[in-house]
């Protein structure tokens, strides 16, 4: 059952999003979509229950998950959220875990950040735990969000 956030909670999760976009200005990809697949990464982001209430809220925004016009390589894990076009469904959304993930091509401007990237999960799981204490930890976006969607 789809949870809605408090504004305030949502605003305290833009905050955080505001904050690690700003320590990663600068940083470039060559929108290769890797990232969004994650059986090419073997890795993929691990959502919060506040990140889950704001992809769903922005995906409903949207009209719902995008509907596939092709069908996907036969086990494909990637994003449901990447449209055929290649593009994120709900960027401004995009969680946590997408803003902070670089394949080896990404270009980042200097030294990773990585404390400030630690203290800024530290304040999204709290923000978490205090927005849903019974949802348990952190899920991988693909068994949240199935590829193809639900």
């Amino acid at each position: 059952m789809a949870r809605t956030l408090p504004e305030g909670t949502r605003r305290e999760l833009y905050r955080i999003y505001a904050e690690v976009d700003a320590l990663l200005e600068g940083a470039s990809c060559d929108a290769s979509t890797d990232c969004c697949r994650f059986g090419v990464t073997g890795r993929e982001p691990y959502l919060t229950a506040v990140e889950i209430a704001e992809l769903e809220r922005a995906s409903r925004a949207r009209g719902g998950i995008p509907k596939r016009r092709r069908l996907p390589v036969a086990g494909e894990r990637r994003c449901a959220f990447l449209s055929d076009e290649g593009r994120c469904w709900v960027y401004d959304a995009r969680p946590f875990g997408c803003r902070t993930f670089f394949c080896d091509r990404a270009v980042l401007p200097g030294r990773s950040p990585r404390a400030a990237i630690a203290r800024l999960t530290r304040d999204l799981s709290a923000l978490a735990e205090g927005f849903a204490r019974d949802a348990g930890g952190a899920r991988p976006m693909s068994r949240v969000f199935p590829t193809g969607g639900r």
